[in-house]
């Protein structure tokens, strides 16, 4: 039998167990007094997640990928980092991978069914290319999903680098990860319900491990995401707007510079504070390994 009732993501919250009765602004004051108890629970493990990301920026420098591995919400919140990283830092979208149990239906629709086997786990993981250059981070708020569970133990088999985040004490994941990453969120306002402050502290996790990783590999310069992809007009403009602040050029000397660059806003910094050639800057920044500053130096 299945007992929940060591998990502190099931337990009940005694402060909300009239929340029913409320009317609505103290109804949601409530929720947002257990929301504001989120980030202090992850600032109790940064050191945790800076050795993750430190790990995580490693594997990627030498070639390997980072996959997010859960089911639900944990699984949904991982295709949420993952999509937004070639948009936002350049990446090809296989460098940050999510995976859900159930595949791709199970972002639209809960299929709940999936998360409680192993065999699902280890075998999205084959599917998708996983390797022992790879990192992969085991997403359960409950910290006991069988698919998740899996999933670590067939990366650990092959000798990868495996972290596990989780919302509940003692979790069982911890024990087929090299990094465990527990921000103990408490019960939730309504009870079992980890979509609330559970899926926030994982949210505001994975942003740190995504985000982190992109700066240690030199994917930001200054606070400024240089490796922007100008796949829309908006960021086609943001990235006229990076170039302009880091070399005080004119608009129309960012949007020149651009299109030297084919778009590239680093590349086509670069171009506008060196006056060198798209082509002798991109070999700078290939000798750099993508870093800004040490191509300028």
């Amino acid at each position: 039998m299945l007992d929940l009732s060591q998990l502190t993501t099931e337990q009940r919250n005694p402060r909300t167990a009239r929340i029913d009765e409320l009317p609505t602004l103290e109804m949601l004051q409530l929720i947002n007094a257990e929301d504001q108890q989120v980030p202090l629970a992850v600032a109790k493990i940064l050191p945790a997640i800076a050795q993750a990301v430190d790990v995580i920026a490693r594997q990627l420098a030498h070639g390997g990928r980072l996959y997010y591995l859960g089911a639900g919400t944990s699984g949904r919140l991982g295709i949420l980092d993952a999509v937004e990283c070639p948009p936002t830092f350049g990446t090809a979208p296989e460098l940050v991978q999510g995976i859900i149990a159930g595949g791709t239906p199970a972002i639209f629709r809960a299929q709940e069914g999936a998360e409680d086997s192993k065999t699902l786990g280890r075998r999205d993981l084959i599917a998708h290319g996983f390797t022992a250059n790879d990192v992969l981070v085991g997403i359960a708020a409950s910290g006991r999903t069988p698919y998740v569970l899996g999933g670590l133990a067939f990366a650990q088999e092959l000798g990868a680098p495996t972290i596990a985040l989780a919302c509940s004490e003692h979790p069982a994941i911890a024990a087929f990860a090299d990094i465990a990453l527990i921000p103990v969120t408490g019960p939730e306002a309504i009870t079992g319900s980890t979509r609330l402050k559970a899926g926030t502290a994982q949210k505001l996790v994975l942003n740190m491990l995504s985000t982190g990783t992109m700066i240690k590999l030199g994917k930001v310069y200054g606070n400024l995401m240089v490796d922007v992809r100008t796949s829309n007009k908006k960021l086609e403009e943001r990235a006229r707007r990076i170039v302009m602040e880091v070399t005080g050029c004119t608009r129309d000397e960012a949007i020149a510079a651009l299109q030297a660059a084919d778009g590239r806003a680093k590349l086509a910094i670069l171009l506008q504070l060196t006056g060198c050639s798209a082509a002798e800057g991109a070999a700078r920044l290939t000798a750099a390994h993508g870093r800004l500053k040490e191509a300028l130096a």
